[in-house]
């Protein structure tokens, strides 16, 4: 039996394995559709110091959840172990128990969790299963960390959106290209794979036609070990004039492409692309462009929760004028473009009210900053 510790001593045993549920939890966000990238730890002390027994991370698609696939590898060794989750565990049945349930009858003594759930199914209930059945439980432990990791879940079920992550190359003096010249490199190599890995846990990638005109992306994942988790492509595309020789259109058959597009667009290359295998999303639009706000809404309806918007100038500002940004990530680049750049619509001096700086970092001689606002 482990030796009686201070209460001091079992607050940083709960943060070091709370901080490591939340690292875990990283490993399939961006693939558990409707439901969120939970991460489960199983700790028990036999007298040697606490182990981890089990581990669990929400299955690709959305089942089984974390608390069941850790509990699964954890097997008896549950049994008078410590679960610490991200997420407070569901309490609403299915064709299988409620993930509180399995935790009582796995025979776990205590559950230390992080973020609240907001869904009306379980906020406050999963946590009342288990003490009802006298499990000790710890709430809100590293809260703020794991809801920031939770963020596309929270805003589908409190904003009924996906989370909108604002990326942006931008020059020493501030500019994202240069006219006339399509797709310049800004930053270095190093903050280029960094924008691939952030697009790997997202569910879609967001730019204007503008920019899918001139700059003719790919906008996948190209990391070894990661190019299977490129996300969905969306062209916001009012007359819908996506070039059906894009690149985009070209590899619809093997990423998504969807267009947002309104019905008064060319009929004509619209059949053209939907032979392509493009897809269109049917959208409203509102003082001469595609209506952001309801088309977010249809996005979370088809179970994306956080969706990455890269170009262009005009996109951003929209995004920005509609209050629809959550997250703003900026990359700097070293070099300046001049007087013949395209300036950007937002920098870290002017920040819109609302946002916190979350993060910095370089990544080789790139400057990277990340704000979010709070759901």
């Amino acid at each position: 039996m482990p030796a009686t510790i201070t209460e001091k001593d079992q607050d940083r045993i709960d943060r070091r394995f709370m901080a490591a549920a939340i690292r875990f939890s990283r490993r399939n966000l961006g693939l558990t559709s409707t439901n969120p990238s939970v991460g489960t730890l199983i700790v028990r002390d036999d007298g040697n110091g606490p182990v981890i027994v089990g581990r669990g991370v929400t299955a690709v698609g959305g089942r089984p959840h974390a608390e069941t696939e850790a509990l699964a590898e954890a097997g008896e060794l549950a049994r008078g172990a410590t679960a610490y989750v991200t997420l407070e565990p569901c309490a609403h049945h299915g064709r299988t128990p409620p993930c509180a349930t399995a935790l009582v009858n796995a025979g776990i003594v205590r559950v230390v969790g992080a973020a609240s759930d907001p869904d009306p199914r379980v906020s406050g209930k999963g946590y009342a299963i288990l003490r009802s059945a006298g499990i000790g439980v710890r709430e809100r432990l590293l809260a703020a960390e794991a809801a920031d990791q939770l963020a596309g879940y929270l805003s589908r079920s409190v904003n009924k959106r996906p989370e909108v992550i604002l990326k942006l190359a931008l020059s020493a003096d501030g500019m994202i290209g240069r006219r006339g010249e399509g797709q310049i490199e800004i930053t270095g190599e190093v903050a280029r794979r960094q924008v691939h890995a952030m697009r790997a846990e997202c569910d879609a990638i967001v730019v204007g036609i503008g920019t899918a005109i001139a700059d003719d992306p790919q906008l996948t994942v190209r990391l070894p070990g990661l190019r299977s988790r490129s996300p969905a492509r969306i062209v916001l595309d009012r007359l819908a004039r996506l070039p059906a020789t894009s690149k985009l259109a070209l590899s619809a058959r093997d990423v998504p492409v969807f267009v947002a597009a309104c019905p008064e667009g060319d009929a004509a290359n619209r059949a053209e692309l939907e032979r392509a295998g493009v897809k269109f999303l049917a959208t409203e639009s509102y003082d001469g462009r595609v209506a952001l706000p309801e088309l977010l809404e249809d996005l979370a309806n088809r179970g994306m929760s956080r969706v990455i918007v890269e170009g262009g100038a005009d996109t951003a500002r929209a995004f920005l004028e509609d209050e629809l940004v959550d997250r703003i990530a900026l990359f700097y680049g070293p070099e300046k473009i001049g007087s013949d750049g395209i300036a950007a619509p937002i920098a870290r001096d002017h920040i819109p009210a609302g946002f916190r700086l979350a993060r910095e970092a370089r990544y080789g001689e790139d400057i990277f900053a990340e704000w979010i606002r709070d759901i």
